[in-house]
């Protein structure tokens, strides 16, 4: 562990364990802002784990930190097969090997196991075969490497303490053991399933409170105490790359192949879904840290995870998915289907929700995940306990959104957190159904075994809690190289090319982290169209004004509100460059608008409406308004321009604009011309055919108008035209005099527009 800097004095506690382990607590406060970065660093070169939760979801996640480096005992097991299993726990340093004789006497008590090697450093020992036939609701209790670890948890078994436990890595083919899949894929011959540390010093921090914490245990074991002994672990030495470090384990158009062969199983009921992986393969020049850290700001997670899992490799993840969760005796898991790619912006971004959550296939994928994972809790839940407390929410990540679910359950009597686990094992998230049938199809169809991905991360507590994670958009570094592995949920109605080009979505955030620096933090200076100009905003009373006086003064424009009426002398005095009309309430003559025009014109000041301001131009000109008959209040329009129009330079023709009106141009007089109509022919935006005056009739300013950014778009082109040069425009009765009024009536040709235009 680094160096850390306590803040106060000490807190201190000491308890016996159920296994008869002293133990010694102390926490000492650390500075919030910079605890956990000196650990960051430390995990480039040290064993141990971070995890990182930088995701807030009410009720279901909250941000903090917890990890360390330097554990004392590793626990490690590779599963041919869930029975006969091999296991070890070694110690990494002195203060592990006091430890190592209450475990090996724990291990050798355990019913399951058959043999125990023991040296100074280590114990060894060989799970018995489990039985060819035991009941289903047993299987999470047949003999397997899970039986070392529950002879540990009990071991150091106490409710005084929320941290101390087990943290590490669990991989994917505990699946295939549990449900005894065979294998056709090759292993590599270092391959590991499980790694979890046992920590004697860990780092906790609320992010919620601020608040940042170093843990510190000591332990006695007959006696003999682990106070006073060094905390420091010997490095690991490098480990070799590994076979076609370089290559990814399929071709463009491969994965595609898969799902075609995929979908003859749905037709005949072999399988209802299926989530078979790829591999994307990049060289790793970059530090574990840095990666770890890129990926936290671009991709905030709630399993975040920076595991330093020994023999040069590292997993650094972001994973959306929680595996299984378990306080007390309430079992959570929080299974996610149904993916998206995110919009440009909010607005974008909520077109993108409403077309996931109106799609039959992707409620289906969902469905079929929960149903699957309300199953697994079944085995072993207290009947009855089993419920959705969330059904296809939202939740938003950096490049995807996702419909999740929430379901929970309570344990029944004589299951524990580690019943939880192993009865989910795997999500069918990542697997498919039914379970089995997925598994051993993707294990004949993959093209590389999965390791870690698949598998989960996270925490077995002395407590009796667990929290893991999937481990999902993870990148896997080991001798230099990276893998980033990316799956997709297929069922009978996917598309092949649209399921790979998931596959390369989801894979894509991982590679940004690979291979792109985070960006200078400098900001980036935005450019100003209205610099310079000084303007009036005439309210009419509206409730969006200071949105549209922000606008103007996003654009660097010196922009000056007054209430309507405005004083006779204002616009000589002010002598503005442009004044704009704001929206409001009732009708132009209400407000006395043909004053305000009036004015305005006579100091020659160009003219810019919006809404009511429309409509006070259409009525100053002599034109008539209209009643809607079903009211535009806060609803969306698609809009389209009617001829070229340099206030929508660079927007499509037909764009999106929020509304907020009853009243309408029913008829323009021959002065005025419609440069935008909705689908029902309404003017839309219109300008002088000859002074320098222009008008919407939506809101620009509105949270609607932000489709395909159009609504900032027009102000920053408003304040574009060259014309505002104040009192230049000219007379109403001398129209066209200087640049302000042929630069308002720009290309467009001379088009007269009695009425509506259809």
């Amino acid at each position: 562990m680094p160096a850390t800097t306590p803040t106060t004095a000490p807190d201190l506690h000491s308890w016996r364990t159920a296994g008869g382990i002293t133990v010694r607590r102390q926490i000492e406060p650390l500075p919030h802002e910079t605890a956990i970065e000196p650990l960051i660093d430390a995990l480039d070169t040290r064993p141990g784990v971070l995890l990182a939760s930088s995701y807030d979801y009410p009720g279901r996640y909250v941000c903090y930190d917890i990890g360390f480096t330097d554990p004392p005992l590793v626990f490690t097991a590779r599963m041919s097969g869930l029975s006969g299993a091999e296991v070890e726990m070694r110690a990494l340093n002195a203060r592990g090997q006091v430890l190592l004789p209450a475990i090996t006497r724990a291990l050798a008590d355990h019913p399951d196991v058959t043999g125990i090697v023991v040296d100074d450093i280590q114990v060894t020992a060989r799970i018995m075969d489990s039985p060819a036939d035991f009941p289903e609701e047993a299987r999470s209790r047949q003999p397997s490497a899970f039986s070392a670890i529950r002879a540990i948890t009990a071991l150091f078994d106490s409710r005084e303490d929320g941290h101390l436990g087990l943290y590490g890595a669990f991989g994917y083919d505990i699946a295939l053991a549990f449900e005894r899949i065979p294998l056709h894929q090759k292993r590599m011959s270092d391959h590991r399933d499980i790694v979890l540390y046992l920590p004697d010093r860990l780092i906790s921090v609320d992010h919620a409170a601020r608040r940042a914490s170093l843990i510190s245990y000591e332990f006695t074991v007959d006696g003999v105490t682990t106070d006073g002994l060094p905390r420091t672990v010997p490095e690991d030495a490098p480990a070799p790359p590994p076979a076609n470090a370089a290559a990814d384990d399929m071709a463009p158009g491969a994965y595609a192949t898969l799902v075609e062969r995929a979908l003859p199983e749905f037709a005949a009921g072999n399988l209802f879904e299926v989530v078979p992986g790829r591999v994307f393969r990049r060289p790793a020049a970059t530090p574990p840290s840095e990666l770890f850290r890129r990926l936290r700001r671009r991709n905030p997670a709630p399993y975040g995870f920076l595991i330093n899992l020994g023999r040069s490799e590292h997993l650094v993840g972001a994973s959306p998915e929680m595996y299984v969760r378990v306080t007390g005796r309430r079992i959570e898991t929080c299974p996610i289907s149904g993916t998206i790619a995110r919009g440009r912006d909010a607005m974008e971004d909520a077109d993108r929700i409403r077309t996931l959550l109106a799609s039959a296939k992707e409620e289906a994928e969902l469905t079929m995940c929960t149903d699957v994972d309300r199953n697994d809790k079944s085995r072993v839940s207290v009947p009855g306990s089993v419920r959705i407390v969330g059904r296809r929410q939202i939740e938003m990540y950096s490049r995807l959104i996702h419909t999740v679910d929430h379901v929970e359950g309570m344990l029944a009597e004589g299951y524990d957190a580690i019943d939880a686990f192993l009865s989910h094992c795997w999500a069918v998230t990542v697997t498919g159904a039914p379970k089995r049938a997925a598994m051993s199809w993707i294990e004949a169809h993959e093209h590389s075994p999965r390791a870690w991905y698949g598998g989960a991360i996270g925490r077995i507590g002395f407590d009796g809690d667990m929290n893991t994670g999937l481990t999902l958009r993870t990148i896997r570094v080991r001798g230099g190289i990276a893998e980033v592995r990316a799956g997709a949920t297929l069922l009978f109605d996917s598309e092949p090319a649209a399921e790979e080009a998931e596959t390369v979505l989801k894979a894509s955030a991982m590679i940004d982290v690979l291979e792109r620096p985070d960006q200078d933090h400098r900001p980036v200076v935005p450019a100003y169209p209205g610099r310079g100009l000084k303007i009036l905003l005439v309210d009419h009373e509206d409730s969006f004004v200071h949105t549209l006086s922000g606008y103007l003064r996003g654009t660097g424009a010196d922009t000056i509100t007054f209430r309507s009426p405005i004083d006779a002398d204002l616009p000589r005095r002010m002598k503005p460059d442009l004044a704009v009309l704001s929206p409001g309430p009732r009708r132009p003559a209400d407000f006395a608008m043909s004053r305000t025009l009036e004015l305005l014109l006579q100091a020659g000041v160009p003219v810019f409406g919006v809404c009511l301001g429309l409509q006070g131009i259409v009525e100053y000109f002599g034109g008539e308004l209209g009643r809607l008959a079903v009211p535009m209040h806060g609803k969306p329009s698609r809009i389209r321009r009617l001829m070229p129009d340099l206030l929508f330079d660079g927007l499509p023709d037909d764009i999106t604009v929020g509304r907020y009106h009853s009243l309408y141009a029913a008829r323009l007089p021959a002065c005025l011309e419609a440069t935008a109509v909705d689908d029902a022919g309404i003017v839309m935006a219109l300008r002088h055919r000859s002074l320098p005056i222009r008008a919407v009739q939506f809101h620009p300013e509105s949270l609607l108008s932000l489709h395909d950014g159009a609504g900032p778009a027009m102000i920053a082109n408003l304040c574009r035209l060259s014309g505002w040069t104040g009192g230049t425009a000219g007379h109403p009765h001398n129209p066209g005099a200087g640049t302000g009024a042929a630069m308002m009536t720009g290309s467009a040709p001379n088009m007269h527009v009695p009425h509506r235009i259809a």
